[in-house]
């Protein structure tokens, strides 16, 4: 048997750097660090940026793409590819990346990009909650912005007005489904679900006075054996955040980030307009406890993974029998953000230090660039 395990974890070893080699891409095995490490797999750093990164996506051909929210100062580019040499280009181009400010441009220009989603057909979806340093909604700039893989173009904007997008929201992660084109999206600024049907353009805030979607009372994170609070002590309120679909699209996961509570809701309870919103919220299912966790991800076998926080680490939990498993987890990860899988079956994740940033230490900037972008094969465990 011991052999058998040496066997599979050099197989492992191996067809990751492969992967790795072949991508053009730094390759550094963080499991070979020195540090003690806490994972199931192979871990790996496969790429490394200059600014604060949260949203990453993969498309069919393996295409990268990675979103920097204008939290602290402006990042060089809002969206970007990470080409095969690791450098990256501003995407789907400099003109959408060159914001400079002014209000009236915010409509197609990015403002502050917080996700980025690559869906079943190969389309790009980048979602900008256009909030610079949380500090407001850019009348006009909030929005869904969907791009053409193959040809590299935009081919729809969804914009969200004042209703959807009051000044208080922070429009922060995304999912579409493309059978029946409807798009869910957390808000952690204010909590609520958006559902935005693509065919009709008729846009509805959904659960926005659930507890569901809410911070829960009490909750105070503790990352790294401190707690997460403001300049002025007081624990942040960061609402609805991390979300996932299943793969026949019937439910949506949910998560508030300040929240222990995995959530879902048959998804039919969203779409059909003819729910009252006082009933939406009977129909919410309150899975399990998992601790604060900020991205998730389902697979094609309904294994959900999420990025717990305050170890570290990946989890994933089994929705069909609710168990929990931690798969990846190191010293070297500060705050596991995004999540995504690849058609290379790995699931790839940004490193986003958000518990580094002056808000969180008395205005001090703790944050160490560059960034880390991470991904461990998803083998059976």
């Amino acid at each position: 048997m011991e052999k058998l395990l040496r066997k599979c974890c050099v197989f492992h070893l191996l067809a990751g750097a492969v992967i790795l080699v072949l991508s053009g891409c730094q390759v550094r095995n963080v499991g070979h660090s020195g540090m003690e490490v806490k994972t199931r797999g192979v871990l790996f750093e496969f790429a490394s940026v200059p600014d604060q990164v949260t949203g990453i996506a993969i498309s069919r051909q393996g295409r990268i793409f990675v979103s920097f929210p204008r939290w602290v100062g402006n990042p060089r580019q809002s969206v970007a590819e990470v080409m095969s040499d690791g450098s990256l280009r501003p995407y789907p181009d400099s003109e959408w990346n060159s914001w400079n400010g002014d209000a009236a441009a915010a409509g197609n220009h990015f403002v502050c990009v917080q996700s980025v989603f690559v869906d079943d057909n190969d389309f790009l979806w980048i979602l900008d909650p256009a909030s610079p340093g949380f500090k407001g909604v850019v009348r006009g700039g909030a929005k869904l912005v969907k791009v053409n893989l193959a040809s590299n173009q935009v081919v729809k904007v969804v914009a969200f007005d004042g209703t959807i997008a009051p000044p208080a929201s922070y429009l922060n992660d995304v999912r579409v489904d493309t059978i029946d084109e409807v798009a869910y999206i957390t808000d952690s600024g204010m909590g609520a679900i958006v559902v935005a049907d693509l065919q009709s353009d008729l846009i509805r805030r959904l659960l926005a006075d659930h507890p569901s979607t809410r911070a829960e009372p009490g909750v105070v994170l503790n990352i790294r054996g401190r707690e997460l609070r403001d300049e002025a002590g007081k624990v942040p309120q960061i609402h609805a955040d991390g979300i996932a679909l299943d793969p026949k699209r019937k439910y949506l996961y949910y998560h508030a980030l300040t929240g222990r509570t995995l959530y879902r809701i048959d998804t039919r309870y969203l779409k059909d307009g003819s729910f009252a919103p006082s009933e939406i919220g009977s129909h919410v299912e309150k899975l399990s406890e998992t601790g604060p966790v900020d991205g998730m991800e389902m697979d094609r076998g309904y294994d959900l993974y999420l990025t717990s926080l305050e170890d570290s680490s990946i989890q994933r939990y089994r929705v069909f029998d609710g168990s929990m498993l931690q798969i990846a987890g190191n010293e070297l990860i500060q705050w596991p953000d995004s999540i995504c899988i690849g058609p290379d079956n790995y699931l790839y994740f940004t490193d986003s230090q958000i518990n580094l940033m002056p808000r969180f230490n008395q205005g001090v900037d703790k944050r160490t660039p560059p960034y880390r972008l991470f991904k461990i094969w998803l083998a059976p465990f």
